[in-house]
C-alpha cells in the first residue's frame, strides 16, 4: 500500500510487503521514526530465527493467517527483502520492529533472517512498540484502545499527548477509549469480530448488565449502527405501553372470570363488556395447556352425556 508520509526511513524499515496505512507524521511521531529507523552506521546481519523472540508487549496480538500465508509465499520467491530490528536480550534477540516478516520467515521455511542490532532500554522498547503499531492502524479496536491506555498510563500521557503522538484527533482518541468501559462479554464479541467498533461504542451509555443482550441484536452485521443507536435510544426513553382495554362495568363479566380463574387455575382476563369482547386464557408451560385442554374435554363429555339422558 502506498505510504503516506511517515518518513523513508521508516517505510523503508517496515518494509512494502509488511505495512499498512500510515497516518502523516507529527513532531512527535517523528522523534519515534528517528530511534527505530536505520542510519547509515546500522549494518544488517543474519540473525537464526531460533534465536528471535516475539516482544511480548507488542500490543497486536492477533496476525492475519490470510496475510501471513501471502507474505511466506512473496518470502519463498524473493527473500525478505527489508530487515527486521531486533534489541540484544542476554545472548537472544527481543524484536522492536518486523514481527510479521519474522512469523511470515518461519512459515516460509527460512531458517535466518536479515535483521538491525539495536540497543534500546525497555522503556524505549514498550513505547516504541506501542506508537509503532497504532501509528499503522492494523490493531483490532481493542488492542488499540489497550495500546492508547497504556501510553497514558505508563507513560503519563494524555489524550492530546496520545493523539498528537500517533496522528490522530484527540476525540477519536476519546471514542477508542470508550470501548473499554464495555462489559467484558462485548468486548469479547468486539475481538472476535462479531461486533464493529462503530456498534460496540452506542453501548457505551447502557448499563453494562444490559449491554450483552443488546449486543447480540446488532452483531454479525444484523443492524446497522444507526439502527443500533435507535434501538439504544428505544431502551433507555421507551415509549408507554398502550393501556390494555379493560372490562367494561358488567358484574356478570366479572363474575365470569372469577369463576373461570378458579376452575381453571390461571390467569384469566377479558375486555370489553357484557354485549361484546373477548377473554383470555394464559397458560404458561405445556403441562398448563394439557391441564386446561383435559378439563374442557371433560366438561365438554359431561354436558354431552346429560344432552343425551
Amino acid at each position: 500500500m502506498a505510504n503516506k508520509g511517515l518518513g523513508r526511513g521508516f517505510a523503508s524499515l517496515m518494509g512494502m510487503n509488511d505495512i499498512d496505512e500510515l497516518t502523516q507524521p507529527t513532531a512527535k511521531s517523528v522523534e519515534i521514526e528517528k530511534t527505530v529507523a536505520p542510519t547509515s552506521q546500522d549494518s544488517v546481519v543474519q540473525i537464526a530465527l531460533i534465536d528471535i523472540d516475539p516482544n511480548y508487549e507488542q500490543p497486536r496480538k492477533n496476525f492475519d493467517e490470510t496475510a501471513l500465508n501471502e507474505l511466506a509465499e512473496s518470502i519463498k520467491i524473493h527473500g525478505v527483502i527489508q530487515p527486521i530490528v531486533v534489541t540484544p536480550i542476554g545472548k537472544r534477540f527481543m524484536i522492536i520492529a518486523g514481527e510479521r516478516r519474522f512469523r511470515a520467515s518461519k512459515i516460509a521455511g527460512k531458517t535466518e533472517i536479515p535483521a538491525i542490532i539495536r540497543n534500546y532500554t525497555s522503556q524505549q522498547i514498550k513505547e516504541i512498540s506501542l506508537i509503532e503499531n497504532l501509528q499503522r492502524e492494523d490493531l483490532s479496536p481493542i488492542e488499540e484502545a489497550m495500546a492508547i491506555r497504556t501510553l497514558m498510563t505508563e507513560f503519563n500521557m494524555t489524550q492530546e499527548a496520545v493523539a498528537d503522538r500517533i496522528g490522530k484527533s484527540r476525540s477519536a482518541v476519546a471514542n477508542t477509549l470508550r470501548l473499554l468501559t464495555l462489559s467484558n462479554d462485548v468486548i469479547s464479541l468486539v475481538e472476535h469480530g462479531r461486533l464493529s467498533a462503530g456498534h460496540a461504542r452506542t453501548l457505551v451509555v447502557i448499563p453494562k448488565e444490559s449491554q450483552y443482550k443488546l449486543a447480540l441484536k446488532g452483531c454479525d452485521n444484523q443492524m446497522t449502527v444507526r439502527e443500533m443507536e435507535k434501538m439504544v435510544r428505544d431502551f433507555l426513553s421507551p415509549k408507554p405501553e398502550k393501556q390494555k382495554p379493560s372490562i367494561e362495568d358488567s358484574k356478570e363479566l366479572i363474575s365470569l372470570v372469577g369463576n373461570m380463574k378458579r376452575a381453571f387455575a390461571t390467569k384469566v382476563s377479558a375486555i370489553g363488556n357484557g354485549n361484546k369482547g373477548r377473554i383470555y386464557i394464559d397458560y404458561f408451560t405445556s403441562d398448563d395447556l394439557d391441564r386446561i385442554s383435559t378439563l374442557v374435554e371433560e366438561w365438554m363429555s359431561d354436558k354431552f352425556r346429560k344432552e343425551e339422558e
